[in-house]
């Protein structure tokens, strides 16, 4: 099932007598956008080179801006995390950005330095937390994370240390979640399509729920982007992140 080609797939997702059917589809609607709409072209070569070029612009202009105006703020976050526990204030996680390439994503560290065991033990004790996990590669109640480490998820202040990945050119302001390579299997054949895109801080997933939405959502409104990038859009995504940044929509 494919949708009309004027009709914006994240509105197929909010109506329930699609969502279910859309959802089962996923993996063949990536299929056949990829070879109909983009067949092999790198993303680069895709649309007007103006249009790129213009993101680029932007990613430069608006992250050096940020940056410059939220050093002190970004600061007082460090040093409020390092006197928690006298460890790192920044967590650097290898994910996937565009085509595929690995890349150190930069967060304000939100968790426990030894959450890899703190997670197994949890998983291992809780069933339950386990299908979650598996199901979404989210627990809606994460042991590993510490008590400024909510409030840091909860605004998303955590993730203000990408504003540096945009500037150095591995993430844009706008674009699909960077992964873990654990996740690739999620995506299946979409994975090629949605990642021929740079990865965002911010994007159509984290203003349509975020978390509150299903793993195959997620893979559609990435697919949706990708097969749809316009600076247009960027900017309205843009605009739309600031009340579901405040509203905490599907924040965890």
């Amino acid at each position: 099932m494919l949708r009309d080609a004027g009709q914006p797939l994240h509105t197929i997702l909010r109506a329930p007598h699609h969502g279910v059917e859309l959802a089962n589809h996923v993996s063949e609607a990536a299929e056949a956008v990829a070879e109909a709409v983009l067949p092999a072209a790198p993303f680069v070569t895709r649309g007007p080179r103006l249009n790129w070029a213009a993101k680029r612009g932007l990613d430069i202009t608006v992250s050096a801006t940020a940056l410059f105006l939220l050093l002190p703020l970004m600061l007082l976050i460090a040093g409020l995390i390092y006197a928690g526990d006298h460890k790192s204030p920044i967590f650097r996680h290898m994910r996937l950005g565009r085509d595929g390439r690995r890349f150190g994503c930069l967060k304000f560290r939100s968790m426990v330095t030894d959450g890899d065991a703190v997670l197994a033990a949890h998983l291992a004790a809780n069933p339950r937390a386990r299908a979650e996990w598996e199901a979404t590669h989210k627990l809606s109640d994460d042991p590993r994370i510490t008590t400024i480490g909510h409030v840091l998820r909860k605004t998303s202040l955590d993730e203000l240390p990408q504003l540096w990945n945009v500037l150095r050119g591995e993430m844009s302001l706008v674009g699909p979640r960077p992964i873990v390579p654990a996740e690739v299997v999620r995506y299946g054949r979409a994975f090629p399509t949605c990642f021929a895109v740079p990865p965002g801080v911010t994007g159509l997933w984290q203003v349509s729920g975020r978390s509150d939405t299903t793993y195959r959502e997620r893979v559609a409104l990435d697919l949706d982007y990708a097969t749809r990038w316009s600076l247009r859009r960027d900017l309205a995504i843009m605009i739309r992140t600031v009340p579901a940044v405040l509203a905490q929509r599907g924040s965890r």
